[in-house]
């Protein structure tokens, strides 16, 4: 079975102290949950203390975006070989990076392939509109972003990448797929991954799914067989609320 994977997108949210305060506060109710993978993505000023805060322990840190470039000229930006040292993963191609910050589906393959040329994990996020959504074209809309997001990506790099697939009309809304249709359009992006990879690659993908996801409907989204964790924003924020996500995620997989 694949190992789930329950990741906290702390977005801009924290200062450096309250980042380290809340690691602290919740790292040993996490320890003691090791059937998932856990994951906590601060901003960029926090990476440092809680790293720190977190040595010893299996819980993993992760950064919210990474440059593609060794270095340069890239005013507010962040190279892979910067975070080395300070995370094990890094979020690429969140629907926020693509709306605000104009991030494209040719710098998330060039992200992906930087992160994974400097030993850090990529969770790719991809995600529709509500338009998209409404059109009934979510299935081909998220496959374009899957075939070019793993363009050029060997199969055996694939081990440490993780997909995310987060509807743009559920990030923040309040709303949220069915536990039914975010397994469907998962299934379809793991069939789009068995074709570029074969089916063994493909079943050994985890695919998370995010999108207003909390305590409440948690069991829903991990009952399913394709959904493999949750990339969380709002929920991870909140220390009851994140260490009962990834208890509910281990429960409803049976590995409690």
């Amino acid at each position: 079975m694949r190992k789930p994977i329950i990741a906290g997108n702390w977005k801009m949210y924290k200062t450096p102290q309250e980042a380290v305060a809340f690691v602290n506060a919740i790292k040993d109710r996490l320890v003691a949950l090791p059937a998932a993978e856990r994951v906590v993505c601060p901003p960029y000023v926090a990476l440092p203390g809680v790293q720190a805060a977190l040595a010893g322990t299996d819980i993993a840190v992760g950064a919210q975006d990474v440059h593609w470039q060794e270095e340069g000229a890239y005013t507010s930006q962040i190279a892979p070989r910067m975070l080395k040292g300070l995370v094990k993963y890094v979020i690429i191609g969140h629907s926020e990076t693509r709306e605000f910050l104009g991030v494209t589906d040719e710098m998330v393959n060039k992200k992906a392939q930087a992160a994974l040329a400097h030993g850090l994990h990529p969770i790719i996020a991809v995600g529709e509109s509500l338009a998209v959504n409404e059109a009934g074209q979510t299935q081909q809309f998220v496959g374009r972003q899957i075939r070019a997001a793993f363009e050029g990506i060997p199969a055996e790099a694939l081990a440490n990448v993780v997909v995310a697939y987060e509807p743009i009309w559920a990030i923040g809304t309040g709303k949220s797929a069915t536990g039914e249709q975010a397994n469907a359009i998962i299934g379809s992006i793991r069939a789009i991954l068995a074709e570029l990879y074969g089916h063994e690659h493909a079943e050994a993908m985890r695919i998370q799914y995010g999108g207003s996801v909390k305590p409440g409907n948690m069991a829903e989204f991990m009952s399913q067989p394709h959904i493999d964790g949750a990339l969380v924003g709002g929920a991870s924020l909140k220390e009851d609320s994140f260490v009962d996500l990834v208890r509910i995620a281990i429960e409803a997989k049976g590995l409690a």
